[in-house]
This record gives structure tokens, sequence and C-alpha cells, in this order.
């Protein structure tokens, strides 16, 4: 089986996609065989990497309700990572698998028959803005979680609420689970409250504060235009290099006997 992270914030806006996108892009420079997994029914990162949601005949919705294998749906990118694509039909998805025995497995199921019969490094699931059914499949099927975090306040909220869950996978569904620590995304360190968030989350939940942190950059917005990700888009951009030194990080840590600490700071 591959490596299975999934990258989760109940919060909105958190630039969860952005990271799945670019880390998975730094990932497959580094000669990792990557597939992000979309599991967002707003199928951005779908569109974001240069695909037509509307336009796809087989898609994770899918995958999910066991009407097709995985390697249907799935599809190349010009950034590296194979990409197993959302489209709107997945928003009623959720439902169908809610009548389901088992359907938190569902994409766990899936990413076990995939590897079966092809050989994947590294998963990443983008997983939807909130704590339903899909983002319970993203954590079940996952070893580690990755928590995007803007440094604002509705944003701390979230991560409190995902927390709460990931007790519940961790009793329940998928007790490995292991929590990487928060990313600080969209980041300006010249706000206090920015720094004050980031202290909060390390006190409050016991996370680590993964370095470096993604500074906000116009440039991220921007790349979805292209079809590609900031690290093809504007590669010399602090956070393009940032994003690549995550990637070596979590490399570097995977190939170390057991796991280690991130390689984090109280701010």
């Amino acid at each position: 089986m591959p490596h299975i992270l999934a990258v989760a914030n109940q919060k909105g806006g958190v630039a969860k996609t952005t990271t799945v996108a670019s880390l998975g892009a730094a990932l497959a420079e580094l000669g990792r065989r990557v597939l992000l997994v979309d599991l967002d029914p707003q199928a951005c990162l779908s569109f974001s990497l240069g695909l037509d949601p509307d336009a796809l005949g087989v898609s994770v919705h899918e995958v999910l309700l066991g009407q097709a294998p995985a390697s249907r749906a799935i599809t190349p990118t010009q950034d590296g990572p194979d990409l197993l694509p959302a489209t709107i039909d997945l928003a009623g998805c959720e439902a169908m698998l809610l009548t389901r025995t088992g359907r938190e497995y569902a994409l766990r199921t899936a990413l076990q028959d995939l590897a079966e019969n092809t050989s994947y490094d590294d998963v990443l699931v983008d997983c939807p803005p909130s704590l339903g059914v899909l983002t319970i499949n993203g954590l079940t099927a996952a070893d580690e979680l990755l928590i995007p975090l803007q440094c604002e306040t509705l944003s701390h909220r979230g991560v409190g609420q995902l927390m709460d869950t990931v007790a519940d996978i961790r009793r329940l569904t998928n007790r490995d689970l292991r929590v990487l620590g928060v990313l600080p995304t969209l980041y300006d360190a010249r706000t206090l409250h920015a720094r004050d968030v980031l202290a909060d989350i390390h006190d409050r939940y016991g996370l680590a504060v993964l370095e470096p942190a993604i500074p906000r950059s116009v440039r991220f917005a921007e790349a979805p235009a292209a079809g590609r990700s900031v690290l093809a888009t504007a590669s010399r951009l602090r956070g393009a290099t940032a994003y690549r030194e995550l990637a070596a990080w979590l490399v570097a840590q995977r190939a170390e006997a057991g796991p280690q600490s991130p390689a984090s700071r109280r701010r």
C-alpha cells in the first residue's frame, strides 16, 4: 500500500486544495509516484489541474459506490501526479453511502484494490470542508492527517471540531491515524493575530506547527486558470519553495525507522 495523507479542515478557504496540488507536484519532482484524490463535490482540485469536471465519464463518485474500479477513473496531470477526479455527482454520493454497510471504508477499499495493480508511493486526499461521510472516508483510509490552517479565529475553530472527529475515527474506524500537525497557510508573519492563533493551536491541542509556513500570494489564486500547480506557474515563488521543503521533509521522515516528530517549533 502507498502512504496515504489526508488533507482536511472543516473550515473552507484555508488552502486545502492548493496544498494537495502543490505538495503532490513537489513529491513528483522528487521522483515519487503520486496519486491525488479529489473528495470535494466542488471538484476544485480536478479543475485546478486542468480537467473539466463536467466532461468526465467516470469519477471518484462511481468508485466510492463500487460502480467502477479506481483505475478506470484515474487520469494523468501535466504536473506529474495522477488524479482520481471528482464531479458534482459526488454531492449525491454522500446520501447514497449513508444507506450502505461499511460506508466509512469505501475509499480505503478502492485504494486497496488499486494497490494490487498499480504502484504509487504517495496518495494525497483532498477532503471537503465538512465532517460528513466523504471526509470520514478520507480519514479512515489515511495513514496521516495534515491540517492546513489559515491563521484566523474561524479557521482555529475548525481545527477543534476536526480533532473531535479524529478522536472518533481513531476509536471506531482507523486507530492508527496520526496527525502530522497544522500547516500555516495564507500566512502573514507581520500580524500579531496570526502568531497568536498558532501559539494557541499548539497550547490548546498539542499539535505541531509544520514549517515553513506558506506565505500569502496572489500567484496561488492565478495558478488554477492555467490548469497547473503553482510549482509550474511560479516555480521560484516563496510558497512554491515552501511546499518543496515540506515534501522533502515528508520523504525524509518516512525513510527513517518509525514515526518521527515533525520539524516544528512553537510560535
